[in-house]
C-alpha cells in the first residue's frame, strides 16, 4: 500500500509541474529579460561615467600637469642629491 501511495504522489506532483510549467516559463523569460535591461543600463553608466571622468581628467589638465611636472623634477634633484646606500 506504501509503494502506491509513492507512486499516485509523484503522479500527482508531475502533473501539477506539468500545469505549472507556463507559468515558470514566463517567470523565467521575464526575470531574464529584467536581469538584460540591468545589465544593458549599467554597462551605458559605466561607460557614461568613464566619459565624464575623461572630459574632467581633460578640462583640468592645466592645472594637474604643471603640478606634476614640479613634483617630478622636485624628486628628480632630490635623488640626484641623496648619498648612495651603503651595501
Amino acid at each position: 500500500m506504501k509503494t502506491f501511495l509513492k507512486i499516485l504522489l509523484l503522479v500527482l506532483a508531475v502533473i501539477v509541474a506539468v500545469k505549472l510549467l507556463p507559468v515558470a516559463l514566463v517567470l523565467g523569460c521575464v526575470l531574464a529579460g529584467v536581469a538584460a535591461i540591468v545589465a544593458t543600463v549599467g554597462v551605458s553608466l559605466a561607460a557614461g561615467l568613464m566619459g565624464a571622468s575623461l572630459i574632467l581628467a581633460l578640462l583640468l589638465s592645466p592645472l594637474w600637469l604643471p603640478i606634476m611636472a614640479l613634483i617630478g623634477i622636485v624628486a628628480l634633484f632630490k635623488e640626484a642629491g641623496a648619498k648612495p646606500a651603503v651595501t
